[in-house]
């Protein structure tokens, strides 16, 4: 019998967001919890587990996962908390003979700002010299101690990720190769830039084709792992930075030619990966011309990347322009819930929105509502994972609906707002908050998309950010950054 141990620790942190991102933030399952939570979703350790089923011999062996939405930074009692946990968990499993972890990688402590590559160490250490594979999110921060603990990293290939499943097959696939003999040779080529845009869309831009030179390389004789990992830009992190990895069995020469040929790719393509925004006063009128629904990409709010959820800048500048068509947009304002819920539905209440989180850069609007449903904050994502939005409340605004939360949630399929009474098709505007990922569930139904250029702590107008820690230079913060790399062959 060979048993393989599965553990799980996801978020993604947004350094420059203020509100911090506490244990109680985290769902999190043990043991046996954790195969009937993931066992029928559409994520990396649903595709694990099927291709484990596939071969007799393998005993799975659940350890403990831990997710939260993306966020500010983790306090660190509440990050040593978690990483204990879920060491020991590692321990009270026992021996076995290869474990996978699944990892976003660009999670950020307040004090620590490697928590997955410290968590590996001590795994590492627990587990000693057994097959060890991670998969990460192509967003993560890519650091010394996850490679040195890790013997593969499995990298998404799709932005917008629509491959955690697939991803999840790819790293099991990997860890079953090891434990059948293969001998990986991971090589690492930095590249000194932060990148973002409608380019790093894999299936119409220009990283797409980096992509797939990644996949040539899985698919060739020898090949286990390749990708392309772009970090995430608002981790400011010592490590951030983008990446080529490329891991085949036993031949660390040509490992290091082809990653170099895939990092060259990147940097001569540098300039196309920045992107496109529009003012939201362009945007607005854009709204007011298009025939059919607009969605407005609030990246710089992005709850998807890690920012706090509680600007009310769209909505400020929609009441101040007197937009005639129907408006939904998300907010986080627990305080605003509260009123909601003290005043029951059908109620009309005068609430402040936005502003209770990222206090710095948005002040509380003040707003007359009629309270139009309340809710419990329970429902399900589109890839079948729960969601924990705390008491909901929608409140009308004119011709508005907007969905209030006391808990930051992801902003990106129409799933959030369908299971609290709201149809996005039914509007002629909706906000939602993410830079890219939210394609994928509004393309076939919108007939414009406008990513706005508004203030946030994820915003992709990245000179608008205090940057302290990543690594200087850097493209394209700084003129002068030049890769390593340029002189080989």
């Amino acid at each position: 019998m060979t048993r393989i141990l599965i553990a799980d620790m996801k978020q993604e942190t947004a350094t420059f967001n203020p509100a911090p991102t506490t244990y109680d933030c985290f769902r999190i399952y043990h043991g046996e919890q954790l195969l009937e939570a993931f066992r029928e979703s559409d994520t990396e350790i649903a595709g694990a587990l099927a291709v484990f089923a596939g071969r007799s011999e393998v005993k799975v062996v659940p350890a403990m996962a831990a997710d939260s939405v993306s966020g500010g930074p983790i306090p660190t009692a509440d990050l040593d908390r978690l990483i204990d946990e879920l060491v020991d968990s590692i321990q009270e499993a026992g021996a076995v003979d290869a474990a996978y972890f699944c990892l976003h990688g660009a999670m950020a402590g307040e004090t620590e700002p490697d928590p997955e590559g410290a968590l590996l160490v001590r795994c590492r250490d627990i587990l000693g010299d057994i097959p060890i594979v991670i998969s990460l999110d192509l967003h993560a921060i890519l650091t010394e101690r996850m490679l040195e603990a890790a013997d593969i990293v499995v990298p998404y290939h799709t932005y917008p990720h629509v491959d955690q499943y697939s991803t999840g097959q790819r790293a099991a696939r990997n860890l079953l190769a090891m434990v059948d003999g293969a001998r990986p040779t991971m090589v690492r080529v930095p590249i000194p830039m932060i990148v973002r845009g409608d380019e790093l869309i894999t299936a119409t831009g220009s990283f797409g084709k980096a992509i797939a030179l990644c996949q040539q390389v899985e698919e060739s004789e020898g090949g286990l792992s390749a990708g392309v990992i772009i970090g995430n830009a608002f981790t400011d992190v010592p490590d951030l930075r983008s990446n080529a990895l490329v891991c085949l069995d036993g031949d660390e020469q040509r490992a290091k030619h082809e990653a170099v040929q895939i990092a060259r790719f990147m940097w001569e393509h540098r300039e196309i990966y920045q992107a496109d925004l529009v003012s939201l006063e362009e945007g607005i009128e854009v709204a007011c011309t298009t025939d059919g629904l607009t969605v407005f990409s609030d990246a710089a709010d992005a709850t998807a990347s890690g920012a706090s959820g509680d600007s009310n800048k769209i909505l400020e500048g929609l009441l101040a322009a007197g937009f005639p068509g129907r408006v939904l947009l998300p907010i986080v304002d627990a305080p605003a819930v509260e009123i909601a819920v003290a005043a029951g539905v059908g109620a009309t209440v005068e609430v402040t929105l936005g502003g209770t989180l990222d206090s710095g850069r948005f002040d509380p609007l003040p707003v007359t509502a009629q309270v139009r449903s309340l809710h419990d904050g329970h429902f399900h994502y589109e890839n079948g994972m729960a969601a924990r939005a705390g008491p909901v409340a929608v409140l009308s605004v004119g011709r508005m609906n907007i969905l209030v939360t006391s808990r930051s949630i992801y902003v990106v399929g129409r799933d959030v707002f369908t299971s609290h009474g709201l149809d996005p098709r039914d509007y002629d505007l909706v906000v939602v908050k993410s830079p890219n990922g939210f394609r994928t569930y509004y393309e076939e139904i919108a007939s414009s998309i406008v990513p706005v250029d508004v203030p946030g702590s994820t915003s992709a107008n990245l000179q608008s950010l205090p940057f302290a820690n990543c690594p200087r230079p850097i493209f394209p913060l700084d003129d002068d950054a030049q890769p390593c790399f340029l002189d080989s062959p």
